[in-house]
């Protein structure tokens, strides 16, 4: 599936890009990443991680549905909901890990955290009822920021695969650093082209605002997993 590609030299997904780098590397020196990256990140907070994804996954698939819903073309209708379709088999390759044997076990059900929960809200409402430019902007960090790191990731996790072919995290992240995967990302890219090119230039400023609030969320969402920020404890109402 090919989108159009647009005649402009100058990718608005460059600027984009160029707008988020402060946030970029505030994630890239994340501890939690680094963690990850060099196999010793504590199974409690891995396990963590992987349940506060699967949840805000559902949320993502709802976003990328109403996003293709919205679509002005047929086919980029097509590839945002392909992309849901993958991120849902994404949702259970975590749920495979999770029950895996190999993290500690759960007693209690996972709830989304304030971070997962302000993300997924954002994006569906920006979803459900910004228009289609600011949308797309919107869903794009989760594909690119994702692939960025992924690929950083999986350079460490093929050391730590030399030494324990069998460690859990390094076989995880190793699988984010698939061709076909930045391929789905560069179609992204081209995709929110197309649609800043036939946006209005104050949908266009709408669209720099969504990604970055998009990426803001990234790096909460990230450090959420190593430092959990739980929510207030709320008494039960008592009724006479």
């Amino acid at each position: 599936m090919t989108p159009v590609v647009s005649a402009d030299p100058v990718r608005f997904t460059d600027v984009l890009w160029d707008a988020s780098e402060g946030m970029r590397r505030a994630i890239d020196d994340l501890k939690f990443l680094r963690l990850l990256g060099a196999g010793t990140l504590p199974l409690d907070a891995f396990r963590r991680y992987l349940e506060q994804d699967s949840l805000y996954l559902g949320g993502y698939v709802k976003s990328l549905s109403l996003l293709a819903a919205h679509a002005p073309t047929p086919l980029a209708g097509a590839f945002w909901a392909s992309a849901a379709a993958s991120t849902m088999d994404e949702a259970a390759s975590h749920e495979a890990m999770l029950t895996s044997g190999s993290l500690p076990p759960s007693t209690e059900k996972p709830v989304p955290s304030p971070a997962c929960l302000g993300y997924t809200s954002y994006l569906t409402a920006t979803a459900a009822t910004e228009p289609y430019p600011v949308a797309a902007a919107a869903v794009l960090p989760c594909f690119w920021i994702y692939a960025d790191v992924g690929r950083t990731l999986a350079e460490a996790a093929k050391t730590v695969l030399d030494r324990d072919p069998d460690h859990p995290y390094a076989q995880w992240v190793a699988s984010y650093d698939a061709p076909e995967f930045h391929a789905i990302v560069e179609a992204a890219k081209t995709f929110v082209d197309d649609a800043a090119a036939a946006a209005t230039p104050d949908q266009r400023e709408q669209m720099i605002d969504a990604f970055l609030v998009a990426s803001r969320y990234e790096l909460m969402f990230w450090d959420s997993a190593l430092r959990p920020t739980p929510w207030p404890l709320v008494e039960s109402a008592v009724f006479a």
